[in-house]
């Protein structure tokens, strides 16, 4: 029996955006030399008596950063989603692998200007340097043997995973940006939104009884089907929705891959797919032309939703997230 999906909530206008660019309209970019290294301070963010710097625990160490860095370099897409989101213009950024270079989902006013560095986890430490940062953001597992190099160019700040520790990761982003009262006021919306979307879906009881599958067609590999751990899964958490059993076998929570002959696996009340790299390349057209997904339950349904990677997938922040939530909203609950 297809499960009813009850009728839509009204829906409001999302803030975040607009307080960001509120943000970054009174950030003057200047450069401000400074160095990182050690400090035995509590690296709470307050300011330390050595003039205008913090000290940030990091995954490296004790980080000794600027108490108001001008000229952010991020490296990867949820640092560049975390300054986007709390108001912050980088100078610099790595290359998504988009066709743009950048996040598509972000507004291309919050986008212009930024200098692009290098791809992700190959940047150009010459470019970086050129720009003369006050601050650079990163993790552990795109950067770590650059980590030295960076750290001569200016104050680096690493979090430690990418993905599921999503949440954590921009709070470290906050404090290292010196925007801790901004990213409460970030998730305290966001987690408003999420309980609204459950409202929305008819309450909890109900949304959790709505699965929902997170299908992604990968070029030169197998179909990921996205289990509980990453940062897509902890958004449809958020959202109350449920999820089908397969999700269960995900390597280490993250993903259940399979081939086009098993992509009935990925059915569901409602399947929201994506291809990263090119539709023809990655399988995703061969398939949805096939009779297995065409007898999905979720494809007879209309309940098949083709999404924006960059915004399920690659954004992994706070600014991704409350569009995700509005997606999942106006399509699921109607």
């Amino acid at each position: 029996m297809t499960l009813k999906i009850p009728a839509a909530a009204p829906r409001r206008r999302r803030t975040v955006l607009a307080t960001a660019a509120a943000l970054a309209g009174s950030l003057a970019l200047a450069a401000c030399g400074s160095g990182s290294g050690s400090d035995s301070a509590s690296g709470d963010g307050k300011t330390s008596g050595d003039g205008g710097t913090r000290v940030v625990k990091t995954v490296m160490g004790d980080v000794k950063v600027p108490a108001e860095p001008k000229r952010v370099v991020v490296l990867d897409t949820a640092e560049l989603d975390s300054a986007i989101t709390l108001g912050v213009k980088p100078v610099g950024a790595t290359h998504a692998g988009v066709v743009s270079g950048f996040l598509s989902y972000l507004p291309e006013d919050q986008l212009k200007g930024i200098e692009k560095v290098g791809n992700i986890a190959a940047p150009s430490l010459e470019k970086i340097a050129a720009l003369k940062p006050d601050l650079i953001l990163s993790s552990k597992v795109r950067d770590a043997d650059r980590y030295d190099e960076l750290s001569k160019i200016a104050p680096t700040v690493f979090a430690e995973g990418v993905g599921y520790p999503w949440k954590e990761n921009f709070l470290l982003h906050a404090e290292a940006l010196g925007k801790q009262e901004q990213a409460k006021k970030v998730v305290a919306e966001y987690e408003k939104h999420a309980a609204e979307v459950t409202e929305a879906l008819g309450g909890k009881e109900k949304a959790a009884r709505i699965t929902v599958s997170a299908t992604r067609f990968v070029e030169g590999g197998d179909i990921r089907l996205y289990g509980r751990k990453n940062y897509i899964g902890t958004v449809l958490e958020d959202a109350g929705l449920g999820r089908p059993a397969v999700v269960d076998k995900a390597e280490d929570g993250f993903a259940y891959e399979v081939s086009p002959e098993q992509i009935d696996k990925a059915d569901a009340d409602a399947v929201f797919y994506t291809s990263f790299g090119d539709a023809s390349k990655s399988g995703q057209s061969k398939t949805l032309d096939s009779s297995l997904w065409k007898n999905m339950k979720a494809v007879k349904a209309n309940r098949a939703f083709q999404v924006n990677d960059d915004l399920w997938f690659m954004g992994i922040g706070y600014t991704a997230a409350e569009q995700i939530l509005d997606e999942l909203e106006a399509k699921l609950a109607k």
